[in-house]
């Protein structure tokens, strides 16, 4: 046991030192050059049959297709709550699109029930009537 006394006064003595000065922060240096570029954000894009779909003729598809029984969409009398409330979203053009073809979650994918011009069409609906971003 004597012999281990100064073991252990010494393994407590080295477990409080440090380097560092009390308060100090520990920080890493900073590289003085930087190679490359900083990435950023991908651009939405929307296929061109996608484009310049007719709001007012999106408004029946949106009737028609379903669309009113998942989602709230007040300009539609629609109050839906599987999807999402498309008011308080403001999709993007870019998203309801892919959304409309592709679907997610508890949508379905309508590419192949709808036509390209039927989406384009509630595509545009949607973001008009929500005030959502026409070009994105």
């Amino acid at each position: 046991m004597r012999r281990l006394l100064p073991l252990a006064i010494f393994l407590v003595l080295a477990a409080g030192c440090s380097t560092n000065k009390p308060g100090q922060k520990v920080v890493a240096p900073l590289p003085v050059t930087v190679i490359g570029t900083v990435p950023t954000e991908a651009q939405a894009t929307v296929p061109p049959q996608y484009k310049n779909g007719d709001a007012t003729a999106g408004k029946a598809v949106f009737e028609s297709a379903g669309c009113k029984g998942c989602h709230t969409l007040k300009d539609a009398g629609a109050t839906g709550t599987v999807g999402p409330n498309l008011d308080q979203a403001k999709p993007a053009l870019s998203l309801v699109v892919e959304r409309v073809t592709k679907g997610a979650g508890a949508m379905p994918p309508f590419k192949g029930q709808l036509t390209d011009k039927q989406i384009a069409d509630v595509a545009a609906y949607v973001v008009k009537a929500t005030g959502g971003n026409p070009n994105g």
